[in-house]
């Protein structure tokens, strides 16, 4: 495998561990199925570009999208709570639409950003210090905030939801405000592919969560998530063995068009490991 393709590997793997943060959020500390990141992910690169584009320094553009995303996780959990919606079916709907909504902010399929000024250049080291920078004000933040009193709680709403509602915890507060947070993240991650690539596509978003969940499974098939250090390490961990394996199988020969096949492949494995090794996905 090339040089090159260990890099980008690399560089990818860090922005995919950013989506693979934003799915553990739910999925581990909330017990949540949420699918939002399919339509949050692309949201977030459409905005970026679009402001971009339009003149916006990177440095706005990047909260702003986030935002946006991180409203769009705020819906879903309102949809699931308020209406009675089962969670994933929330997500889908929620994402299916907002593939309409990104067309309709972008006005055309795709954008290009060759000539905008973003956060990346043309110095690859540079580049991942800069990914590796926002990695860590995105992760290190929530770690700490998960040892709080606060955290706590919003980690007993995942762990034992009745004995959360015993203890006068709100369910729907602490759901909404995973779900925000996860959203930002996928948003976050979606802005900063656009700038890495310098080019936004309305179909960036397809499959992504699978992406995401296969990276979070294999970082907690490597180290396990027994204690909360494991939980945090590991979507980072996998997001990078994750995006190698990927880069190894290109290089010897996978066509792209089978990748997705491939990630499939990978989760379902995984899934088959870890129940055969007694615990639970």
């Amino acid at each position: 495998m090339s040089t090159d393709l260990i890099i980008n590997g690399l560089q990818q793997g860090l922005i995919l561990a950013i989506i693979a943060y934003g799915i553990m959020i739910p999925f581990r500390f909330l017990d949540f199925s949420d699918l939002t990141a399919d339509g949050a992910y692309p949201l977030g690169g459409a905005i970026c570009a679009v402001c971009m584009s339009s003149g916006i320094p990177a440095s706005i553009a990047i909260p702003i999208s986030m935002m946006c995303a991180g409203i769009m996780g705020i819906c879903t959990a309102l949809i699931h709570l308020k209406f009675r919606v089962n969670s994933m079916l929330a997500g889908i709907i929620l994402s299916t639409m907002a593939y309409s909504v990104n067309l309709r902010i972008m006005g055309r399929p795709n954008i290009a950003l060759f000539d905008c000024a973003g956060l990346f250049g043309a110095n690859i080291g540079y580049n991942m210090l800069i990914i590796v920078a926002i990695l860590a004000v995105c992760v290190i933040p929530f770690a700490v905030f998960l040892r709080t009193d606060f955290g706590l709680r919003f980690r007993a709403v995942g762990l034992n939801p009745s004995l959360a509602r015993q203890q006068k915890i709100s369910i729907e507060k602490y759901t909404v405000f995973g779900l925000f947070i996860a959203g930002t993240m996928f948003g976050l991650a979606g802005s900063l592919i656009v700038q890495l690539q310098n080019y936004m596509d309305v179909g960036i978003g397809v499959g992504i969560l699978i992406h995401g969940l296969a990276s979070l499974m294999i970082g907690e098939a490597i180290i396990g998530n027994a204690t909360l250090n494991r939980q945090l390490v590991a979507p980072l961990l996998g997001a990078l063995v994750y995006q190698q394996v990927q880069g190894i199988a290109l290089s010897m020969g996978l066509a792209p068009s089978d990748l997705k096949f491939f990630t499939g492949s990978i989760v379902l494995l995984v899934i088959a490991f870890k129940k055969n090794g007694g615990k639970n996905v």
